[in-house]
């Protein structure tokens, strides 16, 4: 079992432990020095701490990505604590697991953001955090007032007694309420009605921060005698180092070392992305001027003739053939034959890079018997992973600390960078800070699976749509993850209970699976976004093609109110109408069905995907041939807004991002590349440029390209 599975199955009160802090402060939290591997004296690490002069600090244990969650999670702790907003400070809290007998399991809750899991897995949890740390004043209070519990409640910051009148801060209860055992009894929750920070309007605890530039990112680490260091990777999809000549790198002021990265085979997983020779320095524009003077012979890949031209072409081949079928309710073919009428349409959805505006970095110091990782990562457990895999240090000696990430959308759930930099420390035994340029973050990535896809309508003599059929031939997200069989690639790519499953009865879902060589990855959960295009595009075909009204077109297919099974992510069930109802609601708000000028139209689309709906009406111009947007209507239905700021920034950004996405981000390879490594010199096979490799006893794992095998590293190192 995963450790993710181990935490839902334990209980994780019993992790929590209550002590004093620094000046007198109540502190419930974890046994810190057991999640950070270290020695000597057991000690509280953070998750509620309330000092004496009445301030609260909360431990926000998700990974921040822009997603609010650093602001969201501690509301839910404050709601349930009684304390009031503006006496809140928030502190990242760091990767916490703890080894048990049956392998790894979460001490703070199940950290990781993806999938837009990080407030629903931690609604409960949370809560309960803060109900606990309200509950132990309570009683304190009691205590010292000889009366029961159930004789006192709160209001912000304070334990009221109203039978004797009495009102205690929480300030003056700390030091009683730290020397009480915690009851093994769950905490009473607030009910919704009483409610008075959750779904209210807060600032975000960290935006005067992030404005005035002090937020630390991963890119701003810095640690004491740290080197840093940058990558020339694979200029062809999937080639390897033959042999290299870093020479004039190393004659470069400031350049320290190199290291050989050995990347994946073609079809294993991937632990880095690529095949590639890392240059270390004091500076990393030493790095990066040293990186251009490598010399690289790079061995030839069976990805060599990879192009886009070629996958296009091999999906249109194989939709004109017959592919996995996934699902199929009726009977598709004998409803598509009896149709009145069949409309056909293929869409492409191209390869994409996600941009984030951090590009990819790591800090890494590994040592004997532990190792550091400092990060902007979805998924610090995937971190630990990572490090752990590159090194062999377990798992428990491996500290992950959680920096803010510049954009996360589903790239840094992936930890290749993370891997890379362990690497690098522990071939050379320095504290290493590796960077991605910005160069290199486009060109290597693990990119929005790109596809073909057909879509196919049969419609009676009412305009009624009585088969569906969507088939794709794509490059699945899955290929290449570890253990996956080729039978279930189609899983990450078309969701089986997504509309319009169970609103017309003859449907049928097809795959076809195109093993181009581009690494391919999650990327704001991709077949969402991209089945929402297709389909939302198709039914405004059909409309058209019908003479139906495309609003009215969408409200009948969607129906009435009704609770479907939905067995993907986002269930357990899904009901239409509240697709429709968001419909209606933009569709009036844009004033659909208005007279406009030539030129000039309203679309509208919607989509449900992990538990939320949503649905946008744009108003647009055409004219000359270019694209004018004058308007846009967006609405989501989430259920209750914890945090309501967010959720508008992400409708905000999100319609933003979906638009820039759909009018220029395509992602193309030529040959193999979706990226030309221009800051590496690259040489075929056999040239006469490279002298064999001579190992360096100094630096063990590392590899010196000096004329003379008996070139002592320390003193390029500088150590």
């Amino acid at each position: 079992m995963s450790a993710a599975g181990k935490a839902g199955a334990m209980n994780r009160r019993q992790f929590l432990v209550l002590g004093v802090g620094t000046a007198g402060s109540m502190v419930l939290g974890l046994p810190a020095l057991a999640a950070a591997g270290g020695d000597g004296e057991r000690t509280i690490g953070f998750f509620v701490q309330i000092d004496a002069d009445g301030s609260v600090t909360i431990g926000s244990n998700q990974p921040e990505i822009g997603q609010g969650v650093r602001t969201a999670l501690p509301m839910l702790v404050a709601e349930e604590l009684d304390v009031a907003w503006e006496n809140v400070s928030v502190r990242q809290m760091p990767l916490g697991i703890v080894k048990s007998g049956e392998g790894y399991a979460w001490k703070y809750g199940g950290q990781g953001v993806g999938g837009s899991t990080g407030l629903t897995s931690n609604w409960e949890y949370m809560r309960e955090v803060g109900a606990i740390a309200r509950r132990q004043l309570i009683r304190a209070a009691a205590a010292r007032l000889e009366v029961t519990e159930q004789q006192c409640t709160t209001r912000p910051g304070l334990v009221v007694c109203a039978e004797r009148g009495i009102e205690i801060p929480y300030g003056d209860l700390v030091a009683d309420a730290a020397a009480l055992a915690l009851p093994d009894t769950a905490p009473k929750l607030k009910a919704l009605q009483d409610y008075r920070i959750i779904g209210t309007r807060r600032k975000t605890v960290d935006a005067l921060e992030i404005v005035t530039g002090k937020t630390r990112f991963g890119a701003d680490t810095v640690q004491p005698n740290m080197r840093y260091a940058v990558i020339a990777r694979a200029p062809v999809l999937n080639a390897r180092v033959l042999s290299f000549d870093d020479t004039d790198a190393l004659k470069v002021d400031g350049v320290l070392a190199t290291v050989e990265i050995v990347g994946p085979k073609p079809g294993e997983p991937y632990q880095v992305l690529a095949s590639g020779v890392a240059v270390v320095a004091t500076s990393t524009w030493a790095a990066i001027q040293g990186r251009a003077k490598l010399r690289i012979n790079w061995s030839n890949s069976e990805n060599a003739t990879d192009s886009s031209e070629k996958f296009w072409a091999e999906n249109d081949a194989m939709l004109d053939s017959t592919g996995q079928v996934v699902l199929d309710d009726g009977d598709f073919d004998a409803a598509f034959a009896a149709a009145d009428r069949s409309i056909v349409r293929r869409y492409r959805t191209p390869f994409v890079a996600h941009a984030a505006l951090e590009p990819q970095n790591s800090y890494a110091y590994v040592r004997d018997d532990r190792c550091h990782i400092i990060a902007p990562t979805q998924m610090p457990a995937g971190a630990s992973r990572a490090a752990a895999a590159v090194t062999g240090i377990p798992r428990e000696h491996i500290h992950v600390d959680m920096t803010r990430a510049g954009g996360g959308f589903g790239r840094r759930l992936s930890n290749d960078y993370v891997a890379e930099a362990a690497l690098i420390s522990k071939a050379t035994g320095w504290p290493i800070k590796l960077l991605w340029t910005r160069d290199d973050d486009m060109k290597n990535d693990f990119y929005r699976p790109g596809g073909t896809h057909e879509m196919r309508a049969g419609i009676d003599a009412d305009g009624k749509v009585t088969a569906w059929a969507q088939r794709l031939a794509s490059g699945s997200k899955y290929f290449r993850r570890p253990d996956m069989p080729d039978e279930n690639l189609w899983e990450s790519e078309l969701y089986p209970d997504d509309f319009p499953r169970r609103m017309v009865d003859n449907l049928r879902l097809e795959y076809f699976h195109n093993a181009i060589g581009l690494p391919r990855g999650s990327w704001r959960a991709p077949a969402h976004n991209v089945n929402g295009f297709v389909v939302q595009s198709f039914l405004d075909e059909i409309a058209h093609e019908t003479g139906q009204d495309p609003l009215q077109f969408r409200l009948d297919m969607l129906g009435e109110s009704r609770e479907l099974e939905y067995g993907g992510h986002g269930g357990p069930t899904f009901n239409p109408a509240r697709l429709a109802r968001l419909l209606r609601f933009v569709a009036e708000r844009i004033g659909y069905g208005k007279k406009l000028a030539q030129g000039r139209g309203i679309g509208i689309a919607t989509h449900f995907t992990f538990g939320g709906y949503a649905a946008h009406a744009l108003e647009v111009t055409v004219a000359h041939g270019r694209l004018t947007i004058d308007r846009i209507v967006a609405a989501v239905d989430c259920g209750l807004a914890v945090h309501p700021n967010a959720v508008e920034a992400q409708l905000e950004g999100g319609t933003i991002d979906g638009l820039s996405t759909a009018l220029g981000l395509e992602i193309t390879v030529r040959t193999a590349r979706c990226n030309s490594q221009d800051s590496a010199t690259t040489r075929s096979p056999g040239s006469s440029a490279f002298r064999p490799a001579s190992r360096c006893t100094s630096c063990p794992g590392m590899t010196c390209r000096r004329a003379s095998a008996k070139w002592d590293c320390r003193r390029r190192h500088r150590l």
